[in-house]
């Protein structure tokens, strides 16, 4: 599963699955341009990790919604890297589990921006230099909220269900082209978030708590995310287009 000489740029990939995933890619041989909103620090410490497995790494500031600021990220990339033939979508932030009617527009603004919008002018932007690489591979990290489109979470599940239009609109437009466009959606993952949105959602202290209801005895973890994600852009991966793959290690929801 070697990806020596590739090139990833992996959203939110200072904490969380974003760094799960940066580090899955550069341990297969990938350089990687991890982009970061707010948390530098988190941002620095990956990219030293990444340099410490002897590959390439730079972090860049952006928020994913704001397209002058995805565009200078973008370009900073492309001049350290000189290319880009992976993209994982993978930034994203919660809503605030209001119903429809007590919705804040400017929230469902945010989410869907940061989720689908943000990530479509990424696309867009690299895209066309993509095309001329040997092989292009774009992800787009999702969730099961799109199977089970629960109430008291509308802009969330309107910009993963964007997303995942997304996705599967670029894999038919992209695949005579040598560039393969994915969905990993999973469930509940160990994250930052995910112990915020159970205590929010269920007062749960510690997510570690809910393992025991767990099909496989425990919460997925950010590496599971991360193992699809590189067999996905792998070699064992190539003939894979237009699929979505549910992570919830067989839960359902």
């Amino acid at each position: 599963m070697t990806l020596e000489g590739r090139v990833a740029l992996v959203t939110g990939g200072g904490r969380g699955i974003g760094k799960a995933i940066a580090l899955g890619l550069a341990a297969d041989g990938a350089d990687v341009a991890i982009n970061y909103r707010r948390d530098s620090d988190a941002a620095r410490e990956t990219v030293a990790e990444i340099e410490g497995l002897g590959r390439k790494a730079a972090a860049y500031q952006a928020s994913i919604d704001d397209i002058d600021q995805d565009q200078a990220m973008v370009d900073a990339a492309l001049e350290t890297f000189g290319h880009v033939d992976i993209l994982v979508n993978n930034a994203g932030i919660a809503s605030r589990g209001g119903t429809v009617a007590k919705t804040d527009p400017a929230e469902l603004t945010r989410v869907i921006g940061t989720h689908a919008i943000g990530a479509h002018h990424l696309c867009r932007m690299l895209i066309p230099q993509m095309r001329a690489q040997e092989r292009g591979d774009v992800v787009m990290i999702s969730s099961v909220a799109t199977r089970a489109m629960a109430g008291g979470g509308a802009p969330y599940n309107m910009a993963k269900a964007a997303l995942e239009a997304l996705a599967l609109t670029l894999a038919n437009e992209e695949k005579t082209k040598g560039i393969r466009v994915n969905i990993v959606a999973p469930g509940l993952v160990d994250t930052e978030m995910g112990r915020r949105l159970v205590k929010g959602a269920m007062g749960v202290e510690d997510i570690r708590t809910l393992d025991k209801g767990m099909p496989f005895g425990r919460v997925c973890a950010p590496e599971d995310v991360a193992d699809v994600v590189r067999f996905l852009v792998s070699d064992a991966g190539a003939f894979v287009t237009g699929q979505r793959i549910y992570l919830d290690g067989g839960a359902g929801y």
